[in-house]
């Protein structure tokens, strides 16, 4: 068999997605070959197979004014390389790399698809049209969690799948640092004072804009605190003017993108999701499965997989926020991060991702 996977680009914004999708693709058979394609950008992405870069424009993908005229000769493009390739299934990232590959489908009957829905999308009638074009043997519509799929069946009418991300948990911990080899990674001091940490792309979503004022007000209560967020995105000019007009200099760290960061968590004593929305959140996984406790937003799939162990906030909510961390970093982290370990259940959790994966691979 020979499996496609199409992303929509490479790059350090789109690692948790490529993440996932190979997640999904280690659950192949062996003599299954894979090549990853990336639409824009560059960056091996699929381990133990081909990656094929396309750059094509921003314009062209969007398919906008002018830009719509060219979008048949793509299409043709992907098309032939589908049929070279002797294609039989392709996993494609989401619904804006879905409106590009699926009208090349119908005219490739015995290609089938499994689109992976990583985050709630907006949709438009066009969306719902094209997606019902093609026969239900032909594609698998799968989210990435049960919170996501129950939002999108309301939304399109159509089936879709429950595929709830998990991460292989014995090799995730054998590759974390140590705390204090964490800390001297990301120069942090070794001392006792609370280090917390939030880790996401730098985007309005993740909800670090309203953190920041939320850990100043902690921070009267317990001025020892700091704060390292991992990670990069457009907001880094706004956030940097935020931590200045604080006060927070020397105290918050923008640490940035950096390679392994997934090694680095027991650097921190707690780590703070306040998300505005997700369609899973990776990070609370890797968090819990590095022993370390999350206090995160009040988000419906964060609940889904921490139930009663976790600790949520309103999203939004400064002063709930700052209240709740003045809080949390006075509790016994030991105790509530095994608690959560034990309600996340890692193990059982990649059992059921292994076996649905495999299943989808063969039966997308």
């Amino acid at each position: 068999m020979n499996i496609v996977n199409i992303m929509w680009a490479g790059g350090a914004p789109y690692v948790s997605v490529h993440k996932v999708h190979q997640q999904i693709l280690s659950q192949a058979d062996a003599e299954v070959s894979v090549c990853t394609w990336l639409l824009q950008g560059q960056g091996s992405c699929c381990e133990g197979g081909e990656t094929r870069e396309w750059q094509l424009s921003q314009r062209l993908l969007k398919g906008r004014h002018f830009w719509k005229l060219l979008q048949p000769w793509m299409r043709r493009r992907f098309r032939e390389a589908l049929k070279l390739g002797n294609t039989q299934v392709v996993l494609l990232d989401g619904l804006g790399v879905s409106r590009l590959v699926l009208p090349v489908l119908r005219q490739l009957p015995d290609v089938r698809a499994a689109i992976i829905f990583h985050g709630k999308t907006r949709l438009h009638a066009g969306d719902v049209a094209l997606l019902k074009s093609l026969r239900p043997s032909q594609v698998t519509l799968v989210a990435v969690s049960q919170t996501l799929a129950k939002a999108l069946e309301q939304d399109l009418g159509i089936p879709v799948q429950v595929l709830r991300s998990a991460l292989e948990p014995t090799g995730f911990r054998q590759a974390l640092l140590g705390r204090e080899a964490a800390r001297k990674a990301l120069g942090v001091q070794l001392e006792s004072a609370p280090v917390l940490g939030a880790v996401g792309r730098l985007v309005d979503s993740k909800g670090f804009d309203y953190l920041l004022d939320a850990f100043a007000l902690a921070r009267q209560q317990r001025p020892d605190l700091r704060l390292v967020i991992l990670g990069e995105g457009n907001q880094r000019s706004l956030l940097e003017t935020r931590i200045k007009n604080l006060g927070l200099d020397g105290v918050v760290s923008l640490h940035g993108h950096c390679n392994g960061i997934a090694r680095l968590y027991r650097a921190f004593d707690w780590v703070l999701i306040p998300s505005r929305s997700e369609g899973l959140g990776l990070v609370l996984q890797e968090a819990v499965m590095a022993d370390v406790p999350v206090l995160c937003s009040n988000l419906t799939v964060f609940r889904e997989q921490l139930g009663d162990a976790g600790f949520y906030v309103p999203e939004g909510d400064v002063a709930a926020w700052g209240q709740a961390i003045v809080e949390s970093v006075n509790r016994n982290a030991g105790q509530v991060a095994l608690a959560q370990y034990e309600a996340l259940a890692p193990e059982q959790a990649w059992h059921r991702f292994s076996q649905t994966s495999g299943r989808l691979l063969s039966q997308s």
